[in-house]
């Protein structure tokens, strides 16, 4: 049988032990693998590459079915970027697949019926990194979302469904407040849905989802959700599951792959010979899965049940009731190694008919082109005092309307407090002023623009106002 090319890296802090670890086990069972090494993270780091791997390790992974990664450290100032997000954006990763799955009575939990799947949009949203200070006190991040994103991922979510027998696809969003980002998200899911009547589908305002995911987890199935509530979101999953450290993940893109734990790299517990390496084991599962090794992945996730229910654990989940032995990481791989070949008894025997990873074109719909109108624009000001005279002053006779001012999402003007009324409002530097008009050009907002900077306004930015068709594509200026 010709074997697979992938690539593998050892990562830093405890991902040599864990890799080690897992290899060893790959090995034993006769999983017909070309193992490439590349080097990721903090050596790389601190060599001058901020986002922490080197071109000819770029080469490598491009060239492999699949990459498994140990976790990295990145280190703290400098610039550094995250290596994950930037692996994510470059191999066009968009869906982040995380099984949270109770192993109840061998490892401890208050949820032993719990089987989630956590699908979280893998490239967009605050994971972009696109930040700003432009005043003293000011910071902005700017939370990116883009209705073909959202269409892949959601998607994604329904075919996995199909795929592996899942009965509920449920959507978690913010859209009572983020309207235009996460309101995308939300309406996409709605229309996808509806291609998938056999799926149950329901959507929660990810708060009450989380706080109902923390407390009844059997009620869900699969959950699809943007990027920054997945990651929260799937280590809460997972925790209460039984353990963080028991959770593999899948990065899925429609031309390449990256498996890993959820964990961190964990530097306080490196060369002890303790952690866990079950994450990036069932991570490493699913990665023989996706490249069409499903026999060799169900022989290695049956070995490792059966370690777990014969109570073979590590410091992390073991519990003298329930453990007949405390191991280290080595130990551990040799007992998962004993055990291949042999089948859980209580706990549910992995099978080879599901394949969670396999990879699925995202059939994003094409884009529409719906006319754009200019209507003028939003400027911000940095300012210590409250600046709404001097601003009217300068707009005075300007082709666009000075019609709205807020401060941190409070309105200002025209119905927000009387002057007498400030004096219990938490200002901060940083004002939006909104000018505007039936039709606009660019023209005119410049002319906006010259008038404050005239007028000694520090203006930081400014963000046009569009109409797509009949729809604003900007919020609505009464907060």
């Amino acid at each position: 049988m010709k074997k697979i090319d992938i690539a593998i890296a050892r990562g830093d802090g405890i991902g040599p032990e864990i890799m080690r670890a897992t290899l060893q086990i790959l090995q034993a069972a006769g999983a017909q693998l070309n193992i490439h090494e590349v080097e990721v993270g903090e050596k790389v780091y601190l060599q001058g590459h901020l986002s922490g791997i080197e071109a000819k390790s770029w080469e490598i992974i491009r060239a492999s079915k699949a990459f498994l990664k140990a976790p990295v450290t990145t280190p703290q100032g400098g610039g550094f970027r995250s290596l994950n997000v930037t692996i994510r954006g470059a191999l066009g990763l968009y869906a982040n697949v995380r099984p949270c799955v109770a192993y109840y009575p061998f490892v401890d939990t208050k949820y032993p019926g719990m089987d989630v799947t956590i699908i979280r949009e893998n490239e967009e949203d605050l994971y972009t990194g696109i930040e700003y200070r432009q005043t003293e006190e000011s910071y902005h991040a700017l939370k990116v979302i883009t209705k073909k994103g959202c269409e892949k991922i959601i998607r994604y979510a329904f075919e996995y469904a199909l795929r592996n027998d899942r009965k509920k696809v449920t959507c978690f969003t913010k859209d009572n407040i983020l309207k235009m980002s996460d309101g995308i998200f939300h309406k996409t899911y709605n229309a996808i849905a509806k291609e998938y009547p056999e799926i149950t589908s329901e959507h929660w305002i990810v708060d009450i989802g989380a706080a109902k995911l923390a407390d009844t987890p059997e009620n869900f199935d699969v959950i699809v959700l943007p990027n920054l509530y997945g990651d929260i979101l799937s280590d809460v999953a997972a925790q209460i599951a039984g353990s963080v450290g028991l959770a593999g993940s899948a990065n899925i893109g429609d031309h390449a792959a990256m498996f890993e734990a959820i964990h961190g790299s964990a530097p306080r517990r490196a060369g002890q010979n303790l952690a866990n390496p079950s994450g990036l084991l069932l991570a490493a599962v699913m990665m023989l899965e996706h490249i069409g090794e499903a026999e060799t992945a169900t022989l290695i996730h049956n070995a490792w049940l059966k370690t777990l229910e014969d109570g073979i654990h590590t410091y992390d989940i073991f519990d003298a009731k329930k453990s007949t032995l405390k191991v280290g990481t080595q130990e551990f791989a040799a007992a998962v190694v004993e055990r291949l070949g042999k089948v859980p008894e209580k706990l549910q025997p992995s099978h080879t008919a599901m394949k969670h990873n396999e990879p699925k074109k995202s059939q994003a719909t094409e884009i529409k082109n719906t006319p754009k109108r200019l209507v003028g624009a939003d400027f911000f000001i940095d300012s210590k005092e409250n600046p709404i005279q001097k601003i009217k002053k300068a707009v005075a006779g300007a082709p666009l309307n000075f019609s709205f001012m807020a401060n941190r999402g409070l309105t200002v003007f025209p119905n927000g407090p009387q002057e007498a009324d400030f004096q219990n409002t938490n200002f901060s530097d940083h004002w939006r002023c909104r000018c505007a008009a039936e039709v606009a050009t660019q023209a005119d907002v410049l002319d906006v623009l010259q008038r404050m900077i005239t007028a000694h306004l520090d203006v930081t930015k400014h963000e046009n106002l569009y109409y797509f068709g009949d729809e604003p594509g900007f919020s609505a200026s009464s907060e």
